[in-house]
């Protein structure tokens, strides 16, 4: 792994914090993720399933994690089941866990190879009565691939019918939702990584360059600084491109005279940032540019505000939708005929900003959580707005990482260059000791 060592006390105490939302007698069985193909022989590039890192820190295919805290079985409480390696294994595809070093990331004392689970599973599952399953439950989630996770859980309600099956997804969203300081700091060095990279495009973007250059400048200074890579395929649009929310073929030419935007976030330890910039390409914002940045500038900082105890994020949305309401008449793009005819449902200011100003984050870009749940101190939101003008070809978002805390908001990305004057001051720097 690139990234430090994590103290497995971590996840000890995730474990713990989860077996106490067990009902009794159950056992809880937490697969890892699919290697997933991609042609003739070869796979993409393995990640953990965000779940089981959480419980165990093992980040390693072909894993699983019982947990069984009732279990009349002494010293069955926790295991895991790692792959069983070999030679052969090691020449090909390196080194993987022994089961010394499993034990050692993760806490638990019972490591076992995955060849020996079906047996000693069996016999677990027998003393239990209910039996937790962890499915992917994102509301947004749909797919026709069918996970392990998913496959799994089949075969078990063949095989076993009579016990009674429940989800572990509603019980990791409450816990993951808020997070320990050690996690916070993981999210910080993500944080911080992101920052470097994003100070590095300032100092390299000039006019004529393509945006995969640019692309390729983000993710050097990911690997340099120790991160697995991005945390989610990142957006570097220029020009029309910035009205393109999910833009990522990244293919285009930066024109002088343009805007570039930028939404990418380093993963470190599988811990995600997700940071947003819009900046001109030639190190000078024109007039309308600039009118523009400020007001999402203002929005954001009046956002991130909002992001303490107690609110709901339906709440803050439509506050937020009010603030960028007032910026677009400020700037004319809306008047109060536009207001006054508009659709409770579809507001006006939705033709120009038209997705979520925060989402959770965490180990996932879009963490595990539950929307309606109120905001509590120990949460990680981004706080992402933006107004696109797709008749000028003009888009800008802005975004930070919040910390909720009871004494106020914590912008994990203060350090990290915001303010117009700042992006020009940096951008010309380099210009001129050219």
């Amino acid at each position: 792994m690139r990234y430090d060592a994590i103290d497995p006390s971590l996840f000890q105490q995730n474990r713990k914090r989860f077996m106490r939302k067990m009902q009794p007698d159950s056992i809880a069985i937490f697969q890892s993720n699919d290697l997933m193909p991609r042609s003739g022989d070869t796979f993409f590039p393995f990640r953990q399933n965000s779940g089981l890192f959480y419980l165990s820190g093992l980040g390693q295919e072909e894993t699983v994690l019982v947990l069984f805290p009732d279990c009349i079985k002494e010293g069955f409480q926790e295991l895991a089941f790692i792959k069983r390696t070999d030679e052969h294994i090691a020449i090909w595809e390196g080194q993987k866990y022994t089961k010394e070093e499993a034990s050692k990331i993760s806490g638990i004392e019972k490591i076992y190879w995955l060849d020996e689970m079906d047996k000693i599973l069996h016999e677990l599952i027998l003393l239990a009565k209910r039996i937790y399953l962890n499915l992917n439950e994102h509301d947004r989630f749909q797919s026709e691939v069918l996970t392990r996770d998913v496959r799994f859980a089949k075969q078990l309600m063949d095989r076993y019918p009579l016990h009674k099956y429940h989800r572990s997804q509603p019980i990791l969203k409450k816990l993951a939702m808020v997070k320990s300081q050690m996690e916070v700091e993981l999210i910080q060095r993500s944080v911080g990584i992101t920052g470097k990279a994003f100070q590095r495009v300032l100092k390299t973007t000039r006019p004529g360059m393509m945006e995969y250059e640019i692309e390729a400048e983000i993710i050097h200074e990911f690997i340099r600084n120790g991160a697995n890579g991005h945390a989610y395929e990142p957006i570097v649009a220029s020009g029309q491109n910035t009205c393109v929310l999910h833009y990522i073929d990244n293919n285009q030419r930066c024109e002088d005279g343009n805007l570039l935007l930028l939404d990418f976030g380093a993963e470190y330890a599988n811990y995600a940032a997700d940071l947003s910039r819009t900046i001109p390409v030639n190190g000078q914002f024109s007039a309308r540019q600039r009118s523009v940045y400020d007001a999402v500038l203002r929005v954001l900082k009046g956002a991130r505000q909002m992001l303490v105890p107690g609110i709901t994020i339906e709440e803050y949305h439509k506050e937020v939708g009010k603030m960028v309401e007032s910026e677009l008449l400020k700037l004319k793009l809306l008047d109060k005929t536009d207001i006054k005819n508009q659709d409770e449902k579809y507001p006006a200011y939705k033709k120009f900003f038209m997705h979520g100003t925060s989402h959770h984050l965490g180990l996932d870009v879009h963490d595990l959580s539950n929307r309606y749940d109120p905001v509590q101190a120990g949460m990680v939101f981004t706080c992402e707005p933006g107004i696109y003008i797709r008749e000028e070809g003009l888009g800008i978002r802005l975004e930070n990482d919040i910390l909720v805390t009871d004494h106020g908001p914590v912008d994990l990305m203060a350090d990290i260059p915001i303010e117009a004057e700042a992006i020009e001051e940096m951008m010309n720097a380099e210009v001129m000791a050219q």
